[in-house]
């Protein structure tokens, strides 16, 4: 059964929706960017519905000033006190639940790595957490060299190339940063994700062609659980992304 809820953070009205169902493990779902809480093609809202039919309970939320939510959008790294409110009305119209696992993509994912314990969640799962932009106008250095590696396997990529469909300055530029490029010494997103998460169970879901989760990689040397999904798509849009993301979840809440 899904819910609409309203409950309140700091003097304004937030807006979340339960798919409720009588397992005691929920899933908590946090929005990245200013996504609202229905996901990317609806993509979390589908999610919520497939896992709430195999028995585990559901919440979504609009945080401040994104979506049906009041109130300002100040970006992830205010977003604590919005995670705890959905943490307490979670527990509220859901009382069965007895443990809950947070579950975020791209910077909310570096959020609830920087504000679960505050807010009482015991499990995460972090998909391709944002660290930072790259310092110029080009992919992360690891997603240029795998880029061009693809391209030189396809021919149609080389009559492109002969036939001018393809930008060689911007080429040369890529391939100047792929080859100068050295390891990220200390990333200080990376490293505050690192000292909040501790000793709290976590895993990370990485989609081996996007380029946010290819920059975290490389600025991540604490290694951990890493499970990888073969797509270029950040929101796990690509045939056969959404059941993988699914499995995963189901496991981390098992």
């Amino acid at each position: 059964m899904r819910e609409l809820i309203s409950f309140p953070c700091q003097g304004d009205a937030l807006a979340g929706t339960l798919d409720d169902a009588a397992g005691s493990t929920g899933l908590l779902i946090v929005s990245g960017g200013n996504e609202i809480r229905c996901g990317a093609h609806r993509g979390m809202a589908l999610l919520a519905a497939d896992l709430a039919a195999s028995g585990i309970p559901v919440f979504r939320f609009d945080r401040r000033g994104i979506g049906d939510s009041e109130g300002a959008n100040h970006g992830y790294a205010d977003s604590g006190p919005d995670i705890a409110a959905a943490v307490t009305a979670f527990r509220t119209v859901a009382p069965q639940v007895k443990r809950i696992v947070g579950f975020g993509n791209c910077d909310a994912a570096t959020a609830l790595a920087l504000f679960h314990r505050e807010a009482g969640i015991e499990s995460l799962v972090l998909a391709n957490p944002w660290v930072g932009d790259e310092g110029d106008d080009l992919p992360p250095a690891d997603a240029i060299r795998s880029h061009y590696a693809d391209r030189v396997r396809d021919p149609k990529q080389w009559l492109r190339l002969v036939s001018g469909g393809i930008n060689i300055g911007k080429v040369i530029k890529g391939l100047r940063k792929a080859s100068a490029a050295i390891p990220e010494v200390s990333n200080p997103i990376a490293e505050r994700m690192a000292t909040a998460l501790g000793d709290t169970p976590h895993r990370f879901l990485l989609a081996n062609r996007d380029n946010t989760a290819i920059r975290f990689a490389s600025a991540w040397p604490h290694g951990g659980d890493k499970r990888e999904c073969a797509t270029d798509s950040h929101s796990f849009a690509r045939a056969g992304d959404a059941a993988w993301l699914a499995n995963q979840l189901r496991e981390a809440l098992a």
